[in-house]
């Protein structure tokens, strides 16, 4: 027993000499300097791989460039991100929440235009053959020349790299880094690039020739730009008989299950849907780890409205945030200079097209901010006319700053009535919506009758066909028709280009009186898409950082909702306190508190610092004063200051702060502040 005590008194001791040390050296960084050193990426890189926050897939047999596996904080992260994403939008929205097939028919790309427009510009090297992407190329050599430039008026320059190799690859732009460029010829490169996503093909290959851009890793001339369908074709069947794709995006399984959705919505409008799945895009040359990736997580909505009604009844809700906003005339203008205003203000504008796509950009920045994206490197860039996809009359971009430059995370469309439209054309299965009338309304309108059986003798297959043409037209063109037809015979042209000649024996034009009780009308649609990788890693760029004493003691500052694990358990080396550290384990579980234990033989210091480079917010410590008195002291991961009480109330306010009920300062005011001497008291 006395043998026993005295080992208990000399591990009190050491206790006591260890946490006055490691409370003077937590003091010493209360306050948190975040910008001590520099932003190193291949730091971050280098901490991400070793901690398995993602590594490139099947890296034994080579890799694939452009995909990538998450290791366990890194899956953690992204579903915690999800699981954000779920309460924001979908439980916060009543959104109608969806899981369709990832393997689509042919015939729905066909029809949606995925087939003829999904694609990007391609280059090919005139020697080696290797592929670039067209746009990328411009944008790289001449951010590359730009930088040579300032460095040659001995301005300070942050160098691009977009990949670890990046800035090698930027001294190979032959004769132009650091070299000095002319007035006119600076105020042209900015403004191309200012405006570079409007280029058709065309466009960037007479800029390749007029700028002399060529491959910086070998200093060839380029092909001239080809487009590249960027979508993974398949076959479904053993004999391969129905073609189809991997899906690029969710968004056409929502389309094909509006009735469905409309029916189980009650047949009320408005309604989202919502669906969170995997998509893939055969990139070109993805080069930027997770923000070009071939196969990744996207997060969609799709938002069904009265094209009459486009007010959103909790736009009032947002009015207020203020956004900075990079609207397509300024980027027209060869200016990326952003204004700062109101969601309200923008509406009001005309800057963004409506109530609903403006409430929706706000419920995008509250997202991206709460989850931890810096909102000093956050702006929403407004498509111009030849980016814009074929489906949107309004698209906005929420773009996040990064070691790459400004990357879209986040697209936030007005599709209007295209998709909808086009698919209920095909196939012939409408896809509207109905309203009933307060009061029923009259009108006179043109109606046609066809003559089918007369019809299907003369045209057989293409009789839909004809349908469509004529049933597509509107008042003015169904009153010329009737003219012509009139005359004897009247000439109709399919979208194709393919001409049909009608007589007044196959149809008939009547004008007509007609009583509406009901009104039928084709929703449109306002989209919101989130590409989660992107968002994840800028995510973990924003948030890296180094302690001010110590530039290899990395931290990632990550909000503790999204963190992978919420409190690091750390007890001292011995096995007496396996029971207690089993004990707050299964407390913090219940609490449904994620943790992890670290009962390594390495210092506390140490075992907290290899946890901060994991983002694990908050850290508890179990000692000898655990045994003695029932108390626990509680770490703060970006000042490391700790706060000391009994373990069931440090549990409590842990659980607090993982839940966002109360933030540090409140937690330093339901707990004393640990100061290394009070265990021993």
């Amino acid at each position: 027993m006395r043998f026993l005590a005295s080992r208990v008194r000399s591990h009190l001791v050491f206790n006591h000499c260890f946490y006055r040390l490691h409370f003077r050296m937590a003091s010493s960084s209360t306050t948190v300097k975040k910008d001590a050193f520099p932003f190193d990426k291949q730091r971050l890189e280098g901490t991400l791989l070793n901690r398995f926050f993602y590594a490139p897939a099947f890296e034994i047999y080579g890799g694939v460039a452009g995909l990538y596996d998450y290791g366990p904080p890194g899956a953690s992260l992204q579903a915690n991100i999800i699981n954000e994403w779920r309460k924001h939008f979908i439980i916060e929205e009543h959104m109608l929440e969806l899981d369709t097939t990832i393997m689509t028919p042919a015939p729905v790309f066909e029809t949606s235009g995925h087939v003829a427009r999904f694609m990007d510009w391609m280059v090919k090297d005139s020697q080696t053959g290797d592929v670039l992407r067209a746009d990328h190329l411009v944008k790289n050599v001449l951010e590359a020349r730009l930088a040579g430039d300032k460095e040659a008026r001995g301005l300070a320059v942050q160098p691009p790299v977009d990949d670890k190799d990046k800035k090698k690859k930027v001294k190979k732009v032959k004769g132009k880094v650091g070299v000095k460029l002319e007035d006119e010829v600076v105020a042209e490169y900015e403004n191309i690039l200012a405006q570079l996503d409007n280029y058709t093909g065309l466009e960037l290959g007479e800029l390749c020739r007029k700028y002399k851009i060529t491959n910086p890793d070998t200093d060839n001339e380029v092909s001239e730009p080809q487009p590249f369908n960027l979508m993974f074709a398949s076959s479904i069947g053993p004999t391969g008989q129905h073609p189809g794709y991997l899906r690029p995006e969710t968004a056409q399984g929502h389309f094909m299950n509006f009735s469905r959705l409309l029916s189980f919505n009650n047949g009320k409008l408005p309604f989202a849907s919502a669906q969170i799945g995997r998509s893939f895009r055969n990139e070109i040359s993805p080069r930027a780890g997770l923000l070009r990736v071939r196969e990744f997580t996207m997060a969609e909505i799709e938002h069904y409205v009265d094209p009459e009604d486009k007010t959103h009844e909790r736009f009032h809700e947002v009015r207020d945030v203020e956004l900075d906003l990079l609207p397509r005339d300024v980027q027209s203008s060869g200016n990326t200079k952003v204004t700062r205003m109101t969601v309200g203000e923008a509406v009001k504008k005309g800057i963004i097209a409506n109530e609903t796509l403006g409430y929706f950009v706000a419920r995008i920045y509250l997202f991206l901010t709460k989850i931890g994206i810096n909102p000093a490197r956050l702006r929403f860039r407004q498509h111009m006319k030849n980016e814009m996809a074929h489906y949107a009359c309004d698209c906005w971009d929420a773009e996040i700053h990064n070691s790459t430059g400004w990357t879209e995370c986040v697209g936030c469309a007005d599709r209007s009535a295209y998709d909808l439209t086009v698919h209920s054309k095909k196939t012939g299965i409408p896809l509207i919506a109905s309203q009933q009338l307060e009061e029923p309304i009259v009108i006179e309108k043109e109606v046609v009758q066809f003559n089918k059986r007369t019809l299907g003798k003369m045209f057989g297959k293409e009789l839909p066909v004809i349908q469509n043409i004529v049933n597509d037209m509107d008042e003015v063109s169904l009153q010329k028709l009737k003219g012509e037809l009139a005359q004897g015979v009247a000439t109709i042209v399919s979208s194709e280009g393919r001409e049909f000649k009608l007589t007044p024996d196959l149809l008939t034009i009547e004008r007509q009186t007609i009583k509406q009780s009901i009104r039928e009308y084709t929703p449109n649609v306002i989209e919101p898409s989130f590409g989660l990788g992107r968002i994840l890693y800028c995510l973990l760029e924003h948030s890296f950082w180094s302690r001010e004493q110590d530039v290899e003691r990395v931290v990632l500052s990550l909000p503790p909702i999204i963190a992978p694990t919420k409190v690091l358990i750390v007890p001292l080396s011995t096995k007496r306190f396996d029971h207690l550290v089993r004990d707050v384990s299964s407390k913090l579980r219940k609490s449904g508190v994620f943790s992890s234990v670290d009962d390594s033989n390495q210092s506390i210091g140490r075992r907290y610092a290899r946890n901060d480079a994991l983002g694990t917010p908050y850290g508890v410590t179990l000692d000898f004063a655990s045994l003695q008195k029932g108390t626990m002291t509680l770490r703060e991961r970006d000042t490391t200051e700790q706060l000391i009480g009994p373990i069931d109330e440090v549990i409590a306010v842990v659980t607090e702060l993982v839940q966002g009920t109360i933030d540090w300062a409140e937690a330093r005011q339901r707990l004393p502040a640990y100061d290394g001497v009070q265990a021993l008291d």
